[in-house]
């Protein structure tokens, strides 16, 4: 039976700038980095404590999901303070944290422009 998602694919355009994001700002450490095909590398990241990795590759022909609203949200026990931590690395955040019924989130940029929702557990 299924028991997790491996990983979820951040497409990018440039995956070095991607990875230095990824590593530098959110603190992901790199599973494997290796050709894939003549263009692009399989770059697929760790994320602390968490089960699900992330790829940052884009598959030929979805060039334009690159730079939009990502269906992913990653988890923190504390918003604000991720927040503060990840603004203060140059992290651009579409405003401060909001506090709403079901938790706090803000919404956060990577280098490419992809948007992330950053939210408190379930």
């Amino acid at each position: 039976m299924i028991r997790r998602v491996k990983f979820v694919s951040i497409p990018v355009k440039d995956q070095d700038k991607a990875l230095t994001f990824y590593t530098e700002k959110l603190g992901f450490s790199i599973v494997t980095d290796q050709p894939m095909g003549p263009k692009q590398r399989w770059i697929e990241l760790a994320i602390p404590g968490a089960e699900t990795d992330v790829v940052l590759f884009t598959p030929d022909g979805h060039e334009d999901r690159i730079g939009g609203f990502m269906n992913m949200s990653f988890s923190t026990d504390n918003v604000e303070k991720t927040y503060e931590v990840l603004k203060a690395k140059g992290v651009e955040f579409n405003g401060p944290p909001k506090k709403e019924p079901w938790g706090t989130f803000a919404i956060f940029k990577d280098a490419d422009g992809n948007q992330f929702v950053l939210s408190t557990p379930k």
